[in-house]
């Protein structure tokens, strides 16, 4: 048994390092104006295996290297479609600078229809990072990411939507840094450029030492520019949602100089730096009549648990007034479930 976990390991470890090598020899070639398609493959010690898709699209100019990335989440499929889209329209031609793009950064989920977490072995790539190099399947795609990809990028930009199970409102959002007043600052800026309608802010607390979790909150780690768009709900496919997501994403190529297909900003951004949380203490089945982007007011009662009976067990009272930025939509509930993310502005 030993020995064949032994020969697991540097299996793993070989394929790992010839993907590094196929990734830094396809970004570094010096041939511009060019598109190259890579996978990285991954096997772990429980005898998972996958791989990782990366694009690699060279400018006819050198410039800023902007990452993006899809399906981290599987069950997100407006940003997986908007990211296929995108493969097909841009021109290495019309691109100054270098992209890297990551269509689905979890396939296993992806391919079996899981929310969250690749089915492999049970982990939520979004909560990986910065991975482990001799881990499972999952936290050896978050070590590559965060060992080459971040690394490389000059902006990094990790698209989400709501999963199988969450309605929201689409929206830009980025972490308040005060540690890195440049990247912070860049970061508002594409966002508040990039077309949506809400721009939101998460405050920045952790210590270099914490480990990030989160994709583009390890970019902001590393010292990059990063930040997230948040589009589309339900395990679906909205196509004004793909269209929302491309557009965002020329947007902030536009204004970095890179891609000249942009629409500007929205006419009215609406800011939003407070955001609450409220959570499931029970499991049961869940009802409410509220809608993602709907306005609360302090303790109105926005919805409640029963049993498989009609029982209650909990009921839901908004914390403060705001917006709805994003719920849970689905009868299913367990324990520590988000009910519901509030959110609004508040001057400092």
């Amino acid at each position: 048994m030993k020995r064949i976990l032994l020969y697991l390991m540097i299996f793993s470890a070989t394929q790992v390092a010839l993907g590094q090598n196929a990734f830094q020899k396809a970004f570094n070639s010096e041939v511009r104006s060019t598109k190259e398609n890579i996978r990285v493959e991954f096997s772990d010690a429980k005898g998972n295996s996958g791989h990782l898709p990366i694009s690699i699209i060279k400018g006819e100019i050198d410039g800023p290297v902007f990452t993006i990335v899809a399906g981290v989440h599987g069950y997100e499929y407006p940003p997986i479609v908007a990211t296929q889209k995108l493969l097909k329209e841009i021109k290495a031609e019309n691109l100054k600078g270098t992209l890297i793009i990551i269509p689905i950064a979890n396939i296993a989920s992806f391919l079996t229809r899981t929310p969250f977490i690749n089915p492999q072995d049970q982990k939520n790539l979004n909560n990986a990072f910065p991975g482990k190099k001799d881990g499972t399947i999952t936290e050896q795609i978050a070590y590559f990411i965060t060992t080459n990809i971040i690394p490389e990028s000059d902006v990094f930009l990790d698209v989400h939507g709501g999963d199988a199970c969450e309605d929201l409102i689409p929206f830009v959002c980025y972490y308040n840094n005060t540690k890195k007043p440049n990247q912070t600052a860049l970061a508002k800026k594409l966002s508040e450029n990039s077309g949506f309608e809400y721009v939101v802010s998460y405050p920045y607390t952790i210590s270099d030492e914490e480990p990030a979790k989160y994709t583009f909150k390890q970019a902001v780690q590393d010292g990059k520019t990063a930040l997230s768009i948040e589009c589309g709900k339900l395990g679906n496919v909205q196509h004004e949602n793909v269209d929302l997501i491309k557009k965002g994403i020329y947007n902030m190529l536009q204004t970095m100089d890179m891609y000249f297909n942009g629409t500007g900003a929205h006419k009215n951004i609406i800011h939003c730096n407070n955001q609450t949380y409220i959570n499931a203490n029970v499991k049961g089945i869940f009802y409410s009549n509220y809608k993602a982007g709907d306005k609360v007011s302090k303790n109105d009662i926005i919805g409640y648990t029963t049993d498989e009976f009609g029982v209650l067990l909990e009921e839901y009272k908004a914390t403060n007034d705001g917006i709805v930025l994003y719920m849970l939509a689905t009868p299913p509930i367990n324990i520590d479930d988000t009910v519901m993310c509030i959110s609004t502005y508040v001057k400092n």
